[in-house]
């Protein structure tokens, strides 16, 4: 006990105001019993009395503070002294429950203070009572000696303090801690008073030291240096105190995590953004082939004269073309930049759609997508981009906790009417969550991923947009039994029956075209199957040489690609409008390229029909049903 009282000694020595010594007193005495509380008052003269203590002290604990300086020292195991009872001390029984070591701060002065130290009835004896006294003495002298116009006997600076957000704590010049408030406390999960007269350097954590070191050599307050704790991101700045000889230092230590998530979640979205033009690009280059191999496929499958053997294999290849080309197309109208446009949208093509996007995450996974959508549904008026969005997020969430067991597992998707909209649930036979885990997952930057598995924003984002269209989310879950995520849609349209399908009207026969493109597969696919239809073709590589040759001869239409070496699509078509608009009126567009911003708007600004390529025959003959020949206009 001797070097306890040598260690408050020393600390003692650093403590400038009444509120550090009591919290001294009460982590010396608390590390030196263990108790369950531990309070220590003092009143000062014309000034407000102070009552620290662990836990947060109570009017309850204030009386036997006062009990404590009239009858101590005591031991008290469950009464009150007769002294105590006979000068009206009503304190209730259960506040003294156990055992009570009682210790005024000034022998012989009832109104100085106390010290109050509680524990279970075997936890203190008689023998702790010399030891207690001492500490509460060492305390009453200190308290003694402050400076009597000191405002520190006023709790109200160290109150404004606790208030304040940020952690802060003031170092003095031999590198100890004078003075931290509670928030800074709580970072270290220690008492205040734990920490006061301290070295810095043994209070804060190890990794903490570097970076503190150099924004006290620094002492300028725009300095900041990033430190972490737990789950935390922490900016700490310095600033010098003025007035003071030696070099005192006020630390201030900002929670900057909901600032580091949002620059993560901007580069993010940079990175998005990149994707994005990415994809773009490689589905350009993807369509061209596709557009060949597609479009023969469907050449050979009209043609008579095939073998039967190798109808069949021809068969497989357009099927498989096409599963490609729809495959790039999801993925274009996934990262495709649109206008917010809300529409009645039909739910079967949007599911269909977003479950081919994530084909190969449930395979990776060993998960089993099944679909239902219930009949007659009423259309949804959405933005089905935002909406494919929506379910995208909620399905690879349900994939990957089912990834997470180990285990294959089932993600089911269903719509069904809701009161007058539709509901789609999304529900996994996952590990399911716990009623607080579920209450957080809707809030911004919550995310129960590994980091750099999640960004916390995908469900918060979602019920952004689902609350944009009139409805909401909402979850369903328990431990061990799945999730189900069911978003609500408001009412739309009422379905109504399909009219019977029927195909364009007839088309002109003996057209002229000519078919602009760099390919030479695309080139050689369009000869032959506009050839095989009675049509007479001309071919041109680049826009430069398109315009030459319909400046030489008349053409009924021109089919021709956006993105060309030389001239391309786009500038010749511009060239032929201001030379020989009425030659510009023939050409309608073919482009793999329809996801670019750029190119939305020209197409979107002419006006002029175009094929998203690869396209179907049964695109094309409906866009030569609208062709005459020249001669017949």
């Amino acid at each position: 006990m001797l070097s306890r009282l040598t260690d408050f000694a020393a600390d003692l020595a650093t403590a400038t105001d009444p509120g550090a010594i009591l919290d001294l007193l009460v982590h010396h005495a608390r590390e030196a019993w263990a108790p369950l509380e531990c309070i220590a008052g003092w009143n000062p003269p014309a000034a407000a009395s102070l009552v620290r203590g662990c836990p947060e002290p109570t009017p309850e604990h204030r009386v036997i503070l006062r009990l404590a300086a009239r009858c101590g020292p005591n031991l008290l195991a469950g009464q009150v002294p007769p002294e105590c009872e006979q000068a009206g001390f009503a304190i209730p029984k259960v506040a003294l429950a156990g055992t009570w070591l009682l210790a005024p701060l000034r022998p012989g002065d009832p109104s100085a203070g106390a010290l109050a130290i509680h524990g279970d009835e075997r936890a203190l004896t008689p023998a702790d009572l010399p030891a207690a006294q001492a500490l509460a003495a060492l305390a009453g002298l200190a308290l003694q000696r402050l400076p009597t116009d000191s405002g520190s006997a006023d709790p109200s600076w160290q109150t404004a303090l606790d208030l304040i957000g940020p952690g802060l704590c003031i170092i003095d010049g031999s590198g100890r801690i004078r003075r931290a408030n509670q928030a800074f406390a709580a970072l270290l999960d220690v008492e205040p008073g734990s920490v006061l007269g301290r070295p810095w350097r043994s209070v804060f954590p190890a990794d903490w030291v570097p970076g503190v070191e150099q924004v006290i050599a620094g002492g300028a307050p725009d300095r900041q240096v990033d430190l972490q704790r737990n789950d935390l991101l922490l900016g700490v700045t310095a600033a010098l105190l003025p007035g003071r000889e030696d070099r005192w230092v006020a630390l201030a230590f900002n929670d900057q995590t909901a600032r580091s998530r949002l620059q993560d979640q901007l580069v993010q979205a940079e990175k998005m953004s990149a994707m994005g033009q990415l994809i773009a690009g490689v589905a350009h280059d993807l369509n061209n082939p596709l557009a060949s191999v597609v479009g023969f496929a469907e050449f050979l499958s009209e043609r008579p004269e095939v073998p039967p053997q190798l109808r069949e294999p021809v068969s497989i290849i357009r099927e498989e073309a096409e599963r490609a080309s729809g495959i790039v197309k999801n993925l274009l109208g996934f990262v495709r930049k649109q206008e917010r446009q809300r529409r009645p949208t039909p739910l079967q093509p949007l599911l269909d759609a977003t479950l081919g996007l994530l084909r190969n995450e449930l395979m990776a996974a060993r998960v089993d997508a099944r679909l239902e959508i219930g009949p007659d549904l009423p259309l949804p008026v959405v933005d089905p981009n935002q909406i494919q969005q929506v379910l995208v997020n909620l399905i690879h969430n349900a994939i990957q906790a089912i990834a997470a067991t180990g285990r294959p597992g089932t993600v089911r998707v269903t719509a069904h009417r809701w009161r007058e909209g539709v509901a789609l649930d999304v529900a996994d036979d996952g590990p399911g969550m716990t009623e607080s885990l579920a209450a957080q997952v809707f809030d911004p930057f919550f995310t129960t991923k590994p980091e750099g598995q999640g960004t916390g924003l995908g469900l918060s984002v979602s019920q952004g947009i689902v609350t944009d269209h009139g409805g909401r989310i909402t979850l369903a879950t328990c431990e061990g039994s799945g999730s189900t995520f069911t978003v609500y849609l408001p009412s739309g349209e009422e379905a109504s029956p399909l009219p019977e399908a029927g195909g364009p009207g007839p088309a002109a026969t003996g057209l002229r075209i000519l078919v602009v493109d760099d390919e030479p597969h695309i080139l050689h696919y369009m000869r032959a199957t506009l050839e095989s239809w009675g049509h007479m073709v001309a071919e041109a590589g680049d826009g430069e040489e398109a315009r030459d040759r319909m400046i030489r001869d008349p053409f009924d239409l021109v089919v021709a690609d956006l993105r060309m070496p030389r001239l391309g699509g786009r500038e010749f078509y511009e060239k032929l409008s201001r030379e020989q608009p009425m030659l510009a009126e023939r050409v309608v567009f073919a482009t793999g390229d329809a996801v670019r911003d750029d190119t939305l708007a020209f197409l979107k600004s002419v006006g002029r029909p175009f094929l998203h390529k690869p396209f179907s025959l049964t695109e094309l003959r409906a866009l030569l049903a609208g062709v005459s020949k020249v001669s017949d206009g």
